[in-house]
């Protein structure tokens, strides 16, 4: 595939990391940045990085998605949480031929953003990575940084274009035949690690994966999203079903490894921020009880979470 034209929209940490490799493999990149916007400007872009660092002195970065215009594809990394803008920040950036790939988490977010601009140019990224941005212009990458991607009509030949995009890139990308069931797969890891990190008050997944009762918790949560997930995969009659046990143990297996990681839900946590209580909680639950799946670990982490964002919202944290 001839370089592609990108817009990133939301440029945290995955949002630079996965930019700056496209831009690395030679694609023509540009960063919708606000927050970070002076610093870059001044200094640059800096990935540390185990499969190598990545050091961009003028990155093309704006501060409007219309000073980008339309591009061959949108890279959009905001949280689940600023979703509701995604609409206003995509829509400068679209022509007639141009995708959507969404390296978000949460359960739902391909179909909201397919209503707005076409579900046939909307793909999802799930991306096991462990990353932080450290000061504005900052991002180390820890390890790990597989994405694999689904087509929102689990179109065969959309999966193969986002593959070619991909391929020059120091990125190991992987189609998957059913996006919902790679959102499920992936929500196999969120829902028990950002859930418990916050629920523990702002714990590091090692101590959940080195404890053994939080172990056992994290365990719990996975058996019923894989539960849930497969109910879901069979009520909207996909062939795909997940593996569920042998799932669980990559999960955990990868896990072990992440050392003192800090999940982005975590982060947000502490810092004080809005976190994505909404989709990666509060939106499985709903469906796994439309389903008549008994989630009772889950339905746990959404109840708390969801109280610590009204806490939040009312100044008492």
């Amino acid at each position: 595939m001839q370089a592609q034209r990108i817009a990133v929209i939301g440029a945290g940490a995955v949002g630079c990391y996965y930019g700056a490799r496209l831009a690395e493999a030679g694609h023509d990149v540009h960063f919708l940045m606000r927050r970070d916007y002076d610093v870059v400007r001044a200094g640059g872009l800096h990935i540390t990085s185990p499969r190598g660092d990545m050091h961009f002195d003028r990155p093309s970065i704006t501060r409007s998605s219309a000073e980008i215009g339309p591009v061959d594809w949108v890279i959009c990394a905001l949280k689940a949480t600023a979703v509701d803008a995604a609409r206003e920040l995509i829509g400068p950036c679209l022509g007639p031929h141009t995708r959507i790939l969404l390296l978000m988490n949460g359960l739902g977010l391909e179909e909201r953003i397919g209503e707005w601009f076409g579900p046939e140019r909307v793909f999802g990224g799930m991306a096991f990575v462990g990353i932080n941005r450290l000061e504005p212009g900052q991002v180390q990458h820890i390890e790990y940084g597989a994405v694999v991607v689904g087509h929102l009509l689990n179109d065969p030949a959309e999966v193969d274009r986002a593959l070619a995009l991909w391929a020059p890139a120091e990125v190991d990308f992987s189609g998957h035949e059913s996006l919902r069931g790679a959102r499920w797969e992936k929500l196999c890891w969120n829902m028990p690690f950002n859930g418990l990190c916050v629920a523990a008050d702002g714990i590091s997944v090692d101590h959940i994966v080195g404890d053994p009762e939080l172990r056992a918790v994290a365990r719990a949560t996975m058996e019923e999203v894989v539960e849930a997930g497969q109910a879901d995969l069979s009520d909207r009659g996909e062939r795909y079903r997940i593996d569920g046990e042998g799932h669980v143990s990559r999960m955990f297996s990868q896990t072990d490894n992440l050392g003192a990681y800090k999940p982005s839900t975590m982060i947000d946590y502490v810092e004080g921020r809005a976190i994505e209580v909404d989709a990666l909680f509060a939106t499985p639950l709903a469906r796994a009880r439309e389903l008549g799946v008994h989630t009772p670990h889950i339905a746990t982490l959404n109840a708390l979470l969801q109280q610590y964002e009204r806490n939040r919202e009312a100044g008492e944290r």
